[in-house]
């Protein structure tokens, strides 16, 4: 089928140069005009392992390119729209200049029988507005939200777990969802679930999935506070009730907190539009989650300044992290680069590498120092921080190796990834987040 993608960055460029790999012939389309060079030559504008790949394959084969011309889009019977969602600068509302832009961009191509599929996170409401503009044109609108999982993309996009089609009711709507069971034929063949729903129901899985993972998160978190005036052990506590089948080990691992362009600015968001709604307290507890999430980094920072005896000044602080989780080099909203932040208006000397996003980080964040060796940085370190759990500083670096290159002998552990007791063997002072 040809396809069109609207929308060249994380979400949309994964999914064209995906939906090419297993066949269609796809153009992506966005305004960046240096990004649409980049993604024609097969160069991928972000860190995504898996992605040069099927880029460089799809451009070779014809059937993948990219432009920044919308007249492009004649003629394909699908349409994703995948433009980003930030949130307002002056509130916690999504903000749909993109979706709309994008949208009225794409009207003077659609043509009868045409199908419109967004696939950005957008608030609960928002297809029902878009609807009737796009079925002027006789195209229809559908949602078919992404559940990507940054560093995991292309699997998640080739492979997904499960597929979601919101469609208007009628002949049309059903009709649509057809062609998208086509587009998404090698998984479906396989027994992938394909839920049809309304429009409502497929804006509120994206957005209600973010919320649910990040209640999960926090929830975690919250129990590492009570360990930490308990004395208590949140991995083995975490361990305990993740054997309960109904709850599950997955995503309790207590540390820094959750960061990245989907769960701070989805579940603000969310809450944000039940207010829109009347329906505001169905949703607080959002509030309390995004608060716990933002307090993890605080004690990363006061973690740190009570290891060093309240002498932060010009002390070596070396940040084991950059990007908001590993296999990345997305920093929006990166608990690593805050805390890396704080502590140099403490005045520490702090140092920054990671494996993927120092580029990313220094447009950000100039006034870190930025080292790409690893060993490099953490040559006469005061303070080690493990800020990303990146298998470099997970897996691959003893305490002893370790012990060879600092002054100090502080590690803190902000995502309980190392082994405490290997550490505390080798001489450090090791602080974990709700460890005792």
């Amino acid at each position: 089928m040809r396809l069109s993608v609207i929308g060249c960055g994380y979400l949309g460029a994964v999914h064209a140069a995906a939906m090419a790999s297993i066949g269609h012939e796809v153009v992506g389309i966005d305004v960046d005009e240096n990004k649409i060079a980049s993604l024609s030559k097969g160069e991928a504008p972000f860190f995504e392992p898996g992605l040069p790949e099927i880029l460089a394959e799809g451009i070779a084969s014809g059937r993948l390119r990219f432009t920044t011309d919308m007249s492009e889009a004649r003629g394909a019977q699908i349409h994703f729209v995948g433009v980003g969602t930030p949130q307002q600068r002056d509130g916690y509302a999504a903000d749909l200049t993109y979706v709309n832009a994008a949208i009225d961009g794409l009207l003077p191509y659609l043509a009868a029988g045409d199908v419109v599929a967004g696939k950005s996170t957008v608030p609960v409401g928002t297809a029902a507005g878009l609807a009737p503009r796009v079925a002027e044109t006789g195209a229809t609108l559908v949602w078919n939200p992404e559940f990507l999982r940054e560093g995991w993309a292309v699997q998640d996009t080739v492979d997904p777990d499960r597929l979601v089609v919101g469609i208007p009711a009628g002949d049309a709507g059903e009709e649509a969802a057809d062609l998208l069971r086509e587009v998404y034929h090698p998984s479906v063949a396989k027994g992938t679930p394909f839920i049809v729903t309304d429009l409502a129901t497929a804006e509120l899985v994206k957005v209600s999935a973010n919320a649910f993972l990040a209640t999960k998160i926090s929830f975690i978190n919250a129990m590492a506070e009570i360990a930490e005036v308990t004395g208590a052990d949140v991995t083995t506590l975490a361990d305990a009730i993740g054997h309960d089948v109904r709850i599950g080990r997955r995503f309790l691992g207590a540390g820094i907190g959750f960061g990245g362009g989907c769960l701070p600015k989805d579940i603000r968001a969310f809450s944000a539009r039940a207010e829109e709604l009347g329906r505001g307290e169905s949703v607080a507890f959002l509030r309390e989650i995004d608060a716990i999430n933002l307090r993890r980094r605080d004690r990363a920072v006061d973690l740190a300044v009570a290891a060093l005896d309240g002498q932060v000044f010009e002390k070596k602080i070396t940040l084991l992290g950059a990007a908001f989780k590993p296999h990345s080099d997305d920093i929006r909203d990166s608990p690593a680069l805050d805390v890396a932040v704080r502590l140099r208006g403490l005045g520490a000397s702090v140092t920054v590498t990671d494996p993927a996003a120092i580029e990313n980080a220094r447009r950000v964040h100039p006034q870190l120092t930025y080292v790409t060796d690893r060993d490099e940085a953490l040559a006469d370190a005061d303070v080690v921080i493990v800020v990303t759990e990146w298998d470099e500083y997970r897996r691959q670096m003893s305490p002893e190796h370790v012990s060879s290159l600092t002054t100090g002998r502080i590690v803190i552990d902000g995502r309980n990834c190392l082994d405490a007791a290997a550490w505390r063997a080798a001489g450090w002072t090791y602080f974990g987040m709700g460890r005792p």
